[in-house]
């Protein structure tokens, strides 16, 4: 990783020497004719991991995102999400924009989860002066929540309410997989019933690019028509769709040893006078924290000093931190970090 310590992201993993491999020698066609040989075992790996009839290799997470909710929403129809999510916060207002499609966000719980009174209290009636319902939103794990999953029983519970009201329910699964390992469940559990869920290839499963999008096949074939449309036709799209499947292969087995990181980065980080781990942090492999008040060092001030140590963070407020453990953090570089940390907490 270019001689830093990167805990910015999980985004900011790079290609394993066996997806660069594969990569290489991929075997290509035109995915546009759906020709590809790469991307479509990629697809058929994927439907068969979410439990979905099928699916479609997309650019993005944002992407996925944009074309799930398109494909299930006409224009003047409403969304249900959480105001922490990321569709509403972290996605340029693409379903408004491109879609003409209306977010009604409800309050996440600090356990990323939607408190089902408030899913039906979101619910519109049948009135011709309100958008209609059309659509429920759920993140899994959760991101602004700290990393948390959401389980299944919730996660049925959620959809069972909105499919009885004439709602889909679209997960976004940018890091299910994540969800999976801490639950120690099978990613299909925590999607069942859901009429759509996307998953990240980039974010943690150190894929360079790409998501993908599951579903039943009609909603696939249009949706595919969608990807169209915003410019998400791919043409030799096997070269991305082989580091994906090396991703699923290899990469998602594995994921309990970055939990595992952040546990450690957590334990280390917590014995630092001056530094305040948010509660139940780390629920997979991200750690939150924040520097008490009265302390007089800032997050910019704590990040240039590790940045001058090697080592990359993200500051998400004044006092306040996200660090993201994945597979170019090594269990030797934890205690490196905590030194660093201790250093800069300490600095004149």
């Amino acid at each position: 990783m270019n001689g830093w310590i990167d805990l910015r992201s999980d985004t900011v993993t790079q290609p394993t020497p066996a997806m660069r491999q594969a990569m290489a020698h991929a075997e290509v066609g035109d995915d546009v004719y759906g020709e590809d040989p790469t991307v479509n075992k990629l697809q058929e790996i994927s439907a068969d991991m979410m439990g979905k009839e099928a699916a479609l290799f997309v650019a993005s997470g944002t992407m996925g995102n944009l074309v799930s909710i398109l494909a299930h929403c006409d224009r003047g129809d409403e969304v249900i999400m959480g105001n922490l999510g990321h569709s509403f916060l972290f996605e340029g207002g693409g379903i408004s924009a491109l879609g003409g499609i209306h977010p009604h966000p409800i309050p996440n719980q600090s356990d990323g989860t939607l408190v089902i009174t408030d899913i039906v209290a979101a619910i519109r009636d049948d009135n011709p002066h309100y958008p209609i319902s059309r659509l429920l939103v759920l993140e899994n794990t959760h991101n602004r929540c700290g990393g948390v999953a959401l389980t299944a029983q919730y996660t049925q519970q959620a959809i069972n309410i909105a499919h009885s009201y004439g709602l889909k329910v679209h997960i976004d699964g940018a890091r299910i997989f994540n969800a999976a390992a801490a639950l120690n469940e099978k990613p299909a559990n925590l999607t069942q019933g859901a009429d759509s869920v996307t998953f990240c290839l980039s974010k943690g499963l150190c894929a360079p690019v790409g998501s993908v999008i599951c579903g039943n096949k009609e909603w696939i074939k249009k949706a595919l028509r969608i990807r169209k449309m915003v410019g998400g036709g791919m043409r030799q799209a096997g070269v991305l769709a082989a580091a994906g499947i090396v991703a699923l292969e290899q990469i998602v087995p594995r994921l309990a040893e970055d939990h595992q990181k952040a546990k450690d980065l957590a334990k280390g980080l917590s014995e630092i006078p001056g530094i305040i781990l948010d509660p139940g942090t780390p629920h997979t492999n991200m750690v939150f924290l924040q520097i008490a008040e009265g302390h007089p060092k800032t997050a910019r001030q704590i990040t240039q000093s590790l940045r001058n140590e090697g080592i990359r963070v993200s500051p998400i407020g004044e006092k306040r931190f996200r660090m993201v453990c994945h597979y170019w953090i090594r269990p030797e570089d934890i205690p490196v970090i905590v030194n660093a940390f201790r250093k800069a907490m300490n600095a004149e």
